[in-house]
């Protein structure tokens, strides 16, 4: 389980892509990274494979490959970190699970002054204004969407400690919908009338 507040950005340092899936070394900047360890890159869960002072390594499965931006990494790439929340601390962000629904295409960034707006196109389902989305692992405040696009205004600071700074039009982010609003259509969905009659009394012992 994550926040979406990202820790560090590192450098991709090398990928290599298979039928099998991917292997991916990025720069390490824990001092205190656990074998096995959860991580998020991009928003993406992934597991530490193996590391050393100055390198992390994950294994990416195919399927993981197939629904998020992993798999078009670059060397030299910036990527954002964050280690699984803790118990004991703060929850800045909003709960993330890191288990990525789909992927978005930047349509635009606009200046605002004190801000940026940046709109991605994808599927809005499940997005509303002021509510919260998750991209390329950054916990966003939703500042408007509609059917086919939402927008989020990234305040300086964000940009600053993200890679979302490095955004080009037409790149694609990995984004999370709010995992809350995914249950609730879920139960929604499954809710049944249930005719009560004389056969249902009996039935349930009345």
């Amino acid at each position: 389980m994550f926040t979406g507040l990202s820790e560090k950005i590192a450098k991709v340092i090398n990928i290599t892509l298979s039928s099998n899936g991917a292997k991916i070394c990025v720069q390490n900047h824990f001092s205190d990274i656990e074998l096995g360890e959860s991580i998020a890159i991009n928003g993406v869960c992934t597991t530490v494979s193996n590391f050393n002072e100055n390198e992390l390594f994950f294994d990416i499965m195919p399927q993981t490959l197939k629904l998020t931006n992993l798999g078009n990494l670059k060397k030299g790439e910036l990527v954002n970190l964050e280690r699984a929340m803790m118990a004991n601390s703060r929850f800045g962000g909003h709960i993330v699970s890191g288990h990525i629904d789909t992927v978005a295409k930047l349509y635009s960034i606009k200046d605002l002054g004190n801000s940026k707006a940046y709109t991605f196109l994808c599927d809005t389902k499940y997005i509303i204004p002021q509510g919260s989305v998750c991209v390329n692992g950054i916990s966003l405040t939703v500042a408007d969407c509609g059917d086919d696009y939402f927008e989020v205004d990234l305040i300086p600071h964000t940009l600053d400690v993200t890679n979302l700074s490095c955004l080009k039009t037409g790149d694609f982010v990995n984004i999370e919908f709010d995992i809350f609003a995914k249950y609730i259509e879920k139960f929604a969905g499954n809710t049944k009338k249930t005719k009560i009659d004389e056969n249902f009394l009996r039935e349930n012992g009345f």
